[in-house]
């Protein structure tokens, strides 16, 4: 009997495994990490067959990509596979932040719905639209469904991307990474499964008997109170609980420690909350965003984002020991009835050593606060993933999706 027609008592469990390797030759490399990979998936039953893979590529590897991901469904056995090529690459508890490294996740997901996409942005008069969706997808997406988003971020669009997601699809999380091996347009290479392109997106839909949770750490921790914006233009914060915004700050910056003085004078943030229905806020429910600039004459706070008058904000700071500390902290909460099957990574490449004393932080994390899962991921230009139940573009952030079963 078919896997997928199993009742779910009887339903095997997901696996995944991941391998890498940093063979200086790209096809040699490919082979290695896929081999390694097939194996560990196959434990001791012997069954390889994977249900998806995901695969990231460091740039290193320059004009050799191309013609080695062109032939990688074939490599790997499957079509049911997305790559892009990124700065630097993770896999297990090791991050590979230069030099040449390739690694391999798969994963098996009996009784999963798995649907490959590659999608471009045609720009029209009405404003644009996003082309390239399964056929499969057009009668309903399957039910507790997820997505896994790689773009490129010279081509795709991703915040009007997630808008339009938001009215088709509400309630849909999308976690993933912008390519970040290529700085012109054209040098990213984006392969889902036969298809290969240096433009658009590529992704993956997942649901039916396999979940994918999302775990954001935007690496801030909140300073002061939440207060509301009692007068704003476009990104500046005008007047905060009726008084000027940098007042607020002053107020706030008056009660605190020298520490965190000093964190407000070198890494100052401003989170906004991602739904105002809630009695209460606390780390997580924060949209946090730069703070670009103040106006001491005017008392105005301009910051990287829109905002509006009667939004709940709260001032906040990120440093390593706080993006080590939310992180963690985030990677505890949630299901912890049995460890996920595994995990995708999509990390800022402002992160790693350029943040923390130590490499290899955030693969290392993950393992300490889950155990041994199978985890591969990238350092990306822009992180995508839910904050409360609303998807956003990130920065300086992890974005993490953990594979569950239903």
């Amino acid at each position: 009997m078919p896997e997928q027609n199993l009742p779910p008592a009887a339903m095997p469990p997901a696996r995944c495994a991941v391998s890498s390797s940093t063979h200086p030759e790209l096809e040699t490399a490919l082979r290695e990490a896929v081999t390694r990979a097939q194996a560990e998936l196959a434990g001791d039953g012997g069954e390889a067959g994977a249900t998806l893979a995901v695969v990231f590529v460091s740039a290193a590897y320059g004009e050799a990509i191309r013609p080695a991901l062109d032939g990688l469904a074939d490599t790997l056995g499957i079509d049911g596979v997305i790559a892009t090529t990124a700065e630097g690459v993770l896999a297990g508890d090791t991050e590979h932040e230069s030099g040449p490294a390739v690694a391999v996740w798969l994963a098996r997901l009996p009784g999963a719905v798995v649907e490959i996409f590659a999608l471009e942005y045609v720009g029209n008069p009405d404003g644009g639209s996003f082309i390239g969706w399964p056929a499969e997808l057009e009668g309903g997406w399957p039910e507790g469904a997820g997505m896994l988003l790689l773009a490129d971020p010279f081509s795709f669009p991703v915040d009007s991307f997630i808008s339009g997601m938001e009215q088709d699809h509400p309630g849909v999380p999308i976690i993933g990474g912008m390519a970040s091996g290529g700085r012109v347009p054209g040098s990213n290479t984006l392969v889902a499964g036969r298809h290969l392109s240096d433009c658009g997106a590529v992704g993956v839909v997942v649901g039916g008997s396999a979940r994918l949770r999302p775990v954001v750490s935007q690496g801030c921790r909140p300073i002061g109170r939440p207060m509301v914006i009692t007068r704003a233009e476009e990104n500046v914060i005008v007047e905060l609980g009726g008084r000027p915004a940098l007042e607020r700050l002053r107020e706030v910056y008056g009660e605190l420690s020298e520490a965190d003085r000093q964190l407000v004078r070198s890494s100052l943030h401003v989170g906004r909350v991602a739904s105002e229905y809630q009695d209460r806020f606390q780390r997580g429910d924060f949209l946090v965003r730069n703070v670009v600039g103040a106006d001491p004459e005017s008392g105005m706070i301009a910051v990287g984002d829109l905002v509006r008058t009667g939004q709940t904000v709260q001032f906040h700071v990120r440093d390593a020991d706080t993006a080590h500390e939310d992180l963690l902290h985030l990677l505890t909460l949630g299901p912890s009835e049995s460890p996920p099957a595994g995990a995708l990574v999509f990390t800022c490449n402002g992160r790693g050593t350029r943040l923390f004393p130590a490499a290899h932080h955030d693969a290392r994390c993950l393992q300490d606060a889950l155990g041994p899962v199978p985890t591969a991921g990238f350092f990306a230009q822009g992180e995508i993933g839910p904050i409360g139940k609303r998807n956003f573009l990130h920065g300086f952030t992890a974005s993490i999706a953990l594979v569950e079963g239903a």
